[in-house]
């Protein structure tokens, strides 16, 4: 009997500490597992994602989608990733200031 008891709680042990948090965005790892370095032309370039450092993953990871459906991660400290970043994120504030609320009278 004592040792049925323990079985079942060995099990719910094992299912409560091997469940995964109540979250759809919760990642436990990072993304990018190598990185690319190497220049990719802007015509080839269809997306740009970026995912801060946070407690899934202590580096900043920039996601490129690729005209051809490919993903790839590029490397943040590398010169040219560092100035598409600030080009993306001086555009969004740019599209952000362009769009002002309408006062409502």
């Amino acid at each position: 009997m004592k040792l049925c008891i323990m079985l079942v709680f060995g099990t719910l042990l094992a299912l409560v500490y091997g469940m995964p948090p109540i979250s759809r965005d919760y990642n436990t790892h990072c993304r990018c597992v190598q990185v690319e370095s190497r220049i990719i032309p802007p015509d080839s370039l269809r997306s740009i994602k970026l995912v801060p450092e946070g407690p899934h993953c202590p580096n900043k990871e920039v996601i490129a989608g690729l005209a051809s459906g490919e993903k790839v991660c590029l490397n943040p400290r590398s010169s040219w990733v560092k100035k598409l970043i600030h080009f993306v994120l001086e555009k969004q504030l740019h599209q952000q200031g362009e769009t002002p609320p309408k006062n409502l009278k």
